[in-house]
């Protein structure tokens, strides 16, 4: 019993209680560092993926080339060919890819109520990437009207620049689908008229849609006769912030909504920080290791004289083992403990930060910080484990 007092003496004072204690602490804040790390990264992808961060505008792309000095002139260059498209489709980030088909004819739309007309074009996509849905979303030869999707924010730029700039009444979106516009194609010598049924307004897409039925047909009949490669194309993805996609666009000279795509440089830097963290929380818990090895060894030295002889005496080594890591455990807990519960106030003060700007985190640690606790804890105990068996046995 003296000599089990002799070494709680050593440990909690005397020649080994600076180390003692540098090991707790360096302990602590690389448990603290690698769990922030593991959190930060939990929470940046639930911002990311997680239902309730949903946004539905961001996970579809339009898609075209960048148009370059020693492109213009050159319309072939900046269409996508079959095997860029087959390519593109492949990508791991592309979940759905549609072609935009562009007119090949004139169009000229006249809105009387409206106070205007215009020279415009028509483009169509397939509808399962068109976010507007209505039962007048559809065409067959021989109708003539022309269902119409333009984007909503074609209608600001009417209310808010145009009227009042010409002093003309503003229309709501409800007023504006009762218009119906006057559409003229034309080709050539080749001419059609039709009137315009606004069948919804867009989010997702900035041009003017119209039934992929409709635009096959017109371009059959007042176009070229032959289908064109597509300069356009939309993408549904799962994460338009992908650095994979920011790269695979940069690399091949493509473009798109650089406002939906911004992300992938924040998750680049976020990438980096969480890998620096968790780089100097790993480099701390070996250091941790280092240190409370370098202690057990200090402290079996100090009492080699009184270990052997309780080992002459009949003590056997695994009490002595036993006895020594009985020293150390509570406290790795505590550290444990403690590190965890202070990320788990973090965590809680953070979702509450970030759900005042709608974006949602859970309020508690994730799994994986919980488990790296348990991880960690137990990587310790039995470095320190080897640790005692090794010098004890060295007696």
């Amino acid at each position: 019993m003296q000599f089990y007092q002799l070494l709680k003496k050593i440990i909690r004072t005397g020649v080994g209680k600076g180390r003692f204690w540098m090991a707790a602490i360096g302990l602590g804040i690389a448990m603290l560092l690698i769990l922030v790390a593991l959190q930060v990264h939990h929470n940046f992808s639930e911002l990311l993926y997680s239902e309730k961060n949903q946004n539905e505008r961001a996970d579809f792309l339009v898609i075209n080339k960048k148009i370059t000095n020693s492109m213009m002139g050159r319309p072939d260059l900046t269409t996508f060919t079959k095997a860029e498209l087959d390519d593109f489709a492949a990508q791991p980030f592309v979940q759905g890819l549609g072609v935009i088909t562009a007119a090949q004819f004139n169009v000229k739309m006249v809105a009387d109520q409206l106070g205007f007309s215009t020279e415009m074009f028509f483009e169509a996509v397939p509808d399962s990437f068109i976010d507007v849905k209505s039962d007048e979303w559809k065409w067959q030869p021989g109708q003539m009207v022309i269902p119409v999707i333009v984007p909503r924010d074609f209608v600001d730029m009417f209310n808010f620049g145009f009227a009042l700039g010409n002093s003309i009444p503003q229309f709501s979106e409800e007023t504006i689908k009762t218009l119906s516009p006057g559409i003229v194609i034309s080709q050539g010598i080749r001419t059609g008229q039709f009137a315009g049924k606004i069948a919804g307004f867009s989010d997702r897409i900035s041009t003017v849609l119209v039934p992929q039925s409709f635009m096959d047909w017109a371009n059959s009949v007042y176009g070229a006769g032959a289908a064109k490669a597509p300069s356009r194309i939309i993408i549904k993805t799962k994460d338009p912030s992908s650095t994979v996609l920011a790269d695979y666009l940069e690399k091949h000279g493509f473009s798109t909504d650089t406002e939906k795509t911004k992300y992938s440089k924040i998750r680049g830097i976020v990438q980096v920080i969480v890998s620096v963290v968790g780089f100097f929380g790993l480099v701390l818990l070996m250091f941790a290791l280092l240190v409370f090895s370098m202690f057990i060894q200090l402290v079996i030295a100090s009492c080699k004289k009184e270990i052997r002889l309780l080992i002459t005496l009949g003590a056997a080594p695994r009490q002595l083992q036993g006895y020594l890591l009985k020293q150390f455990v509570p406290m790795y807990l505590v550290i444990g403990v403690l590190a965890l519960v202070l990320v788990a106030g973090l965590q809680w003060w953070v979702s509450g930060i970030l759900a005042k700007h709608n974006m949602f985190v859970p309020q508690i640690p994730s799994i994986a910080a919980i488990l790296a606790t348990v991880g960690i804890l137990a990587l310790v105990y039995l470095v320190n484990l080897f640790s005692v068996k090794k010098h004890i046995a060295g007696m």
